[in-house]
């Protein structure tokens, strides 16, 4: 076995491990934190597989930018932050299906590729994959680029406190400001309990 072949074993350890443990930890905060471990991770295989361009793409893209937009998304929507009764069940249903799942794709690509042997493609550069990217795939990019777009506007609406009257407001009010009901427009705002018995004494 070779450096390579061990580095791979092992990033790929840690990101199958890092993985799970974000799908199974019942804090969502720590749930990001797996995260980060598992796509840096990821990008450790890509560095080791010769792909040093696309694993700092992933570092900075996903490690350095979703992870961290989520996160803000998850504090901003004031989203429970303690563990949680819903993911606290007995979750071994979902391990067994898990664990199955795993095992049978280990197995059908390891019987695949036991005696195949495929030849390495030319290695990329960084020219060629830019020219890819802004010419054959220009199309999917500024999808990909409307779609975090799209996203933020929501994080900034989803983090914006109530506007207008709630609910179960009487008729007449339309807004709270500074903790005191607004009256609408032509409707004087009732006096309280104190102040009115001022007036009548």
């Amino acid at each position: 076995m070779t450096v390579a072949d061990a580095l791979l074993l092992a990033l790929g350890a840690v990101a199958v491990g890092s993985g799970a443990l974000v799908v199974t930890s019942a804090q969502i905060v720590r749930a990001g934190l797996y995260l980060v471990v598992s796509l840096g991770a990821v990008a450790g295989l890509y560095l080791v597989l010769g792909a040093e361009l696309v694993a700092w793409v992933q570092v900075l893209v996903y490690v350095g930018a979703v992870v961290v937009l989520l996160l803000f998304a998850v504090m901003l929507t004031r989203a429970p932050i303690g563990p949680s009764d819903d993911l606290d069940r007995p979750a071994w249903p979902a391990l067994v299906v898990g664990g199955g799942v795993g095992l049978g794709l280990a197995a059908l690509f390891a019987d695949a590729f036991r005696w195949s042997i495929y030849p390495l493609p030319t290695p990329g550069t960084t020219d060629r994959m830019g020219a890819e990217i802004f010419g054959t795939w220009v199309l999917p990019f500024e999808v990909l680029s409307i779609l975090l777009l799209a996203a933020l506007v929501g994080a900034i609406v989803l983090s914006r406190p109530d506007i207008g009257a709630p609910k179960d407001a009487p008729d007449g009010v339309t807004a709270q400001k500074d903790g005191k009901t607004a009256p609408k427009d032509g409707v004087t705002a009732p006096k309280d309990d104190v102040g009115a018995k001022e007036g009548e004494a």
